[in-house]
């Protein structure tokens, strides 16, 4: 019979506890153990370095500037960390011009500024993904990108409520905004209870929609689903949506080409989608509305009472 003979030392080392700093500091960068007060404080020592950042429970009211590195912002604990009206630069919780960006189990809420964009993220340089993450109650939930660099975005599983306005400020905001010449996508996601403009609005020649809930049955002064102003090709599919009554533009579901043919759309696909108004709403919109011409493949979707499959403009 084998016996493993344990060292006293290693038994020692399992039973020692975690440095003080890792203990009591809300933010530790997790490669070094070292700890520090504040968020932007933690993301000035990373520099140009690749870290995660350890974020301890709690509610935060400042915010951060990432100029450089590939950092990961991750909540211990994904929905205990929440970051509450801070905002940066006018702009945003979280201000993003590092190599890399991921945000992973965190809250932002109630981000308000004089330009009517206040918002959880503004991503600016570099790719980012944000996953497991919550937007709410805010201007706008995510914004911004690079739309001269092949930036690409995800954002995964998800959620997105109480966003949105065009009473603020003269152009309105979104739930979610992007721009750029890369990619975007957003898959197991959900949007609801908007409060102005469109609950997803992107301008990029690649998209994929996947998976997700639009719930408008909620909204106020809402406009559109899914906003692609100047073209796009991808896919959107598997989603779910709810058209409500209190909407400031009812005509369409998904809207393509409605400013400008800047990517064209003869490679967007939308399918197996399900497509629904709430009770009460008695218009009757266009699922997909296309001003592009360029033939945007609409496959099969399930479309209830009162949704019209197509409408060209």
């Amino acid at each position: 019979m084998n016996v493993r003979i344990v060292s006293p030392l290693i038994l020692l080392l399992a039973a020692a506890p975690l440095p003080a700093q890792e203990r009591t500091a809300p933010f530790v960068i997790e490669q070094t153990g070292v700890g520090y007060a504040t968020i932007d404080a933690a993301v000035t020592a990373v520099r140009d370095d690749t870290a995660t950042i350890l974020i301890a429970p709690g509610t935060y009211r400042d915010c951060t500037v990432q100029t450089g590195g590939d950092i990961t912002y991750r909540a211990r604990v994904p929905g205990t960390v929440i970051f509450d009206g801070g905002a940066c630069e006018g702009k945003a919780t979280f201000v993003l011009r590092g190599r890399r960006s991921t945000v992973d189990g965190i809250i932002f809420r109630g981000i308000r500024v004089p330009d009517g964009n206040g918002a959880g993220i503004r991503t600016e340089i570099g790719d980012l993904t944000v996953t497991n993450s919550t937007f709410l109650d805010s201007q706008e939930g995510i914004l911004g990108g690079n739309p001269e660099g092949q930036q690409r975005i995800t954002i995964d599983r998800s959620t997105f409520a109480g966003l949105g306005q065009c009473d603020e400020t003269v152009d309105c905001s979104h739930s979610v905004y992007l721009s750029n010449n890369g990619s975007i996508t957003i898959r197991r996601s959900r949007f609801e209870r908007g409060t102005g403009g469109h609950y997803v609005k992107i301008r990029a020649p690649r998209i994929e929609i996947v998976d997700s809930s639009f719930d408008d049955s909620r909204g106020t002064k809402t406009n559109y689903m899914i906003d692609l102003p100047e073209g796009a090709t991808g896919l959107i599919a598997r989603n779910t949506f709810v058209q409500g009554k209190a909407k400031e533009n009812w005509t369409g579901f998904i809207v393509v080409g409605a400013e400008k043919r800047t990517f064209p759309a003869n490679g967007l696909r939308v399918e197996e989608n399900d497509a629904r108004l709430a009770p009460g709403m008695t218009k009757s919109p266009a699922f997909v509305a296309d001003y592009t011409g360029d033939g945007v493949a609409i496959g099969v979707n399930r479309l209830g009472p009162g949704v019209r499959k197509f409408e060209r403009r």
